[in-house]
């Protein structure tokens, strides 16, 4: 039987996973709104709001539910965290306000086109910094930079994440990010043009992705030594990344052959193995070769309480989040863009 951390560990694991895989493509939206170019422009920026139009809010409530989980399960970790990244997270969360409070600003502001403009470029802008601050902050706790002792950051308050390794682990997260946006529009588009649109855009992501997997593997020789000879040693890691390399073929074999829906299934299932295997290679630590998760954990009672609340909450969670998908992604309800 698992021990309760660990199983609160894989809850953690999974609701980050459903953070990205929602949440991240809604980011990875606001960077195409920002590169949208061309005769469509003004029809791709429409159907990017539409997409993220209004179920954008609730995909937050998995980010809720790590930091909950983080901050009630694992206090040393959540104290240490927030200790020597708080700038990153600073950042992250000024991004995360900006990015919400333009969204809504740009969808009222219908009769003002420079002042709804205005917004779209902050919009845009938060939605590019915000991932690569999240990015950042897990880059530096795999990298073993996060030392905090008595409260205090024994590497001040940049060495923990400005590095290589971290800054690449940000724009790792980004280009996934934007891959999953545009894999995502392409189904969520109706006009041929615009699948096509995405469609080419799915593709030069797709392979910006394998470019920075492949980055990052290298910037890990040096910068998270640990996670490297993790990734390399014969273990459930090579399964996960021979995972990752299927899905990513047959994401990019669905898109060639506009099986759109099928692209969209499968390149879900590549972030989610990259995920995985980057948790896997990272455990038993919470924090790269500094604390375990078993180190990490509260007291078992405070365990199980979490696990049996976050339990119940989820067989409430889960049927709202379909309902309001089923009831938003339905019919076409297009914010207006002027």
């Amino acid at each position: 039987m698992p021990t309760p951390e660990m199983l609160l560990a894989v809850i953690l694991m999974a609701s980050l996973t459903f953070y990205v895989l929602f949440g991240g493509a809604d980011y990875g939206g606001g960077v195409w709104d920002l590169l949208a170019r061309g005769p469509r422009a003004q029809k791709q920026r429409e159907l990017i709001a539409h997409a993220i139009t209004p179920v954008w809010e609730a995909n937050h409530v998995w980010l809720i539910l790590v930091v909950v989980l983080l901050f009630a399960g694992f206090p040393p970790a959540f104290a240490a965290v927030s200790t020597a990244l708080n700038i990153p997270l600073t950042v992250l969360t000024i991004g995360i306000v900006m990015r919400g409070s333009s969204f809504i600003f740009r969808a009222y502001h219908t009769s003002d086109y420079r002042t709804q403009r205005r917004w779209g470029v902050i919009f845009a802008i938060a939605s590019t910094i915000t991932p690569l601050c999240l990015g950042v902050i897990v880059g530096a706790i795999s990298s073993g930079r996060v030392i905090v002792k008595d409260g205090v950051s024994e590497n001040g308050f940049l060495a923990p994440w400005l590095g290589v390794f971290p800054v690449t682990v940000g724009f790792f997260a980004l280009s996934l990010f934007v891959f999953l946006a545009a894999v995502y529009l392409t189904v969520e588009a109706k006009e041929p043009a615009l699948q096509r649109d995405f469609r080419r855009r799915a593709l030069a992501s797709g392979i910006i992705v394998a470019v920075m997997a492949l980055g990052t593997f290298l910037a890990a020789k040096t910068g998270a030594p640990d996670i490297y000879a993790e990734l390399l040693r014969p273990s459930i890691a090579w399964v996960v990344q021979g995972a990752t390399a299927l899905f990513s073929i047959a994401a990019f074999g669905a898109l060639l052959l506009r099986r759109y829906r099928v692209a969209r299934i499968a390149t879900m299932l590549q972030v989610s193995s990259i995920l995985w295997g980057w948790g896997i290679a990272q455990a038993p630590y919470l924090l790269q070769g500094r604390m375990t998760i078993a180190q990490g954990a509260a007291a078992p009672s405070v365990l199980w309480a979490l696990i049996g609340a976050t339990a119940i909450g989820l067989l409430v969670l889960f049927p709202s989040l379909w309902y309001l998908m089923r009831l938003f992604k339905t019919g076409d309800q297009r914010i207006p863009l002027h």
